[in-house]
């Protein structure tokens, strides 16, 4: 609940737009930009990440166009998903590509957002549309950064999520078929064979909690 909290405070505050400060806020104010970003990498560095949007806002009201600004979001953003605050993570990555989506950097900051979407799959059978959705981005990073560096990350997280849609399909497979359900049964088992692996190809517990699984 803090989390989405302070989510919902960097959102409303950026959308104002505006230099807001509270006397119960300690990160000071009127500091150089490369005050400010020395500041983040303090309080990242000291695992005080509430701290670290603080100064970021303060950064980015009273510097707005230091090239400093960008650096702190991709730092911001993956020391959230380093603590596992997908949404925080995201937000940030969000921030960056709408004002610097192209080149190499906007390209690491689409992969870091498809990272962390499928460093946040927990459990196969409560988070099926979030695997669907994010094999989808996967592939179509894919298709469009074939020869990234990352490219061969983004093949490690297809198959790990291919593999888990198999075997979510051959579970939901064999339960209609207990249940007297044929003709569903043969419906998830059709699925499977657009997939290339087969019955005993996968083993259970190398892909069940995937939110364990870094590819990096």
């Amino acid at each position: 609940m803090k989390k989405v909290f302070l989510l919902v405070v960097l959102v409303a505050i950026f959308t104002l737009d505006g230099c807001v400060k509270s006397n119960e806020d300690k990160v000071g104010y009127n500091k150089s930009a490369a005050e400010w970003y020395n500041d983040i990498q303090y309080s990242i560095a000291g695992n005080n990440l509430e701290k670290a949007d603080k100064q970021y806002i303060s950064l980015r009201s009273e510097h707005r166009g230091t090239n400093l600004l960008p650096t702190a979001m991709l730092m911001l953003a993956l020391a959230h998903m380093n603590n596992e605050e997908y949404l925080l993570s995201n937000f940030y990555l969000d921030e960056y590509l709408a004002r610097f989506p192209g080149g190499s950097r906007g390209e690491y900051a689409r992969y870091l957002k498809l990272k962390a979407a499928f460093l946040s799959i927990g459990d196969i059978n409560k988070d099926q549309k979030r695997i669907v959705t994010t094999l989808s981005e996967a592939k179509k990073f894919y298709s469009i950064h074939r020869g990234s560096r990352y490219a061969p990350l983004v093949q490690t997280m297809i198959a790990r999520l291919e593999m888990s849609l198999y075997l979510l399909n051959r579970e939901v497979a064999s339960l209609y078929g207990r249940v007297g359900k044929p003709k569903a049964a043969e419906m998830y088992i059709k699925k499977n064979t657009t997939y290339i692996y087969k019955d005993g190809d996968i083993d259970k517990s190398n892909v069940g909690l995937l939110s364990r699984i870094n590819p990096l």
